[in-house]
């Protein structure tokens, strides 16, 4: 249904649930109580266990959960944060930087074989082997030119200088952000960025979404070492894609892996 959707439409739903409610989850909830109440006096009849009775205080109403798939295994953050856990697993990463990613998604990803300095302006209270938070901003990161050689930044560079997450109103933060990236990135070292493509645009004060080469750019000092996209669908990543293609994205995510040229002796 949500393809066939005509966009004014979908654009409507966006608002209202912005601003109101959600009113595709209300009918969702009103299709499922039928369901709800016949399991209800099913359970009841069957029910022996005084621990496990029915009450009103404990009641949770989740009937609609029957009508989603089974788990959201799509999506950007689904797909991007697995691309970049894999992405250091291949490469034996041990010893990683992050810098504001996903913490119940690529940071849990990377706990299970490497250790994790984790980078963002909110405080983390996570305790767990191997994880260290480090208070900073993106655009003034607090390590010294060149010394990370394992390095990301996933779905984070689209929300600099929009004072989203407490940060200062700048309109090219997002440009500070990336020469802080390239600043500290080691000498061989390898950067994972993931952020929003498609048609390039500010949705103020969520995210901008970039044009791929404007991604480029912002990097210009680093290579590019390739490009994937997730695109509209969000069903999967598509390896050794062309920046065309993710212009031709309403709201894809690039994923760019830079890596910064070695020094010679």
């Amino acid at each position: 249904m949500r393809a066939t959707r005509p966009a004014a439409l979908r654009r409507f739903h966006f608002w209202f649930r912005m601003a109101l409610f959600d009113p595709i989850e209300i009918a969702r909830k009103y299709r499922a109580l039928p369901h709800f109440i016949r399991n209800w006096r099913a359970y009841r009849r069957r029910n022996g266990s005084a621990g496990f009775a029915i009450t009103w205080r404990d009641l949770w109403y989740r009937s609609q959960d029957r009508y989603d798939a089974a788990g959201a295994a799509r999506g950007h953050y689904f797909f991007q944060d697995l691309w970049a856990a894999k992405q250091l697993f291949g490469r034996g990463v041990r010893a990683h930087v992050d810098v504001g990613s996903r913490m119940d998604g690529f940071v849990a990803h990377v706990l299970t074989f490497s250790n994790l300095r984790y980078v963002d302006i909110r405080d983390s209270r996570l305790q767990w082997p191997g994880f260290e938070f480090v208070p900073g901003s993106v655009t003034e990161l607090p390590f010294a030119n060149g010394s990370v050689a394992s390095l990301s930044c996933l779905h984070v560079l689209e929300h600099i200088g929009l004072g989203r997450y407490g940060d200062p109103v700048d309109p090219e933060g997002y440009l500070a952000g990336a020469r802080e990236l390239a600043r500290v990135l080691a000498p061989g070292g390898v950067l994972l960025v993931g952020t929003p493509v498609g048609r390039e645009r500010l949705c103020f004060d969520a995210h901008r979404v970039f044009d791929p080469q404007t991604v480029r750019h912002a990097f210009a000092e680093l290579t590019l070492d390739s490009f994937a996209l997730i695109d509209d669908s969000g069903d999967g990543i598509v390896d050794d894609a062309q920046f065309v293609r993710a212009r031709q994205c309403e709201y894809g995510c690039g994923l760019f892996v830079f890596s910064k040229k070695a020094t010679t002796a």
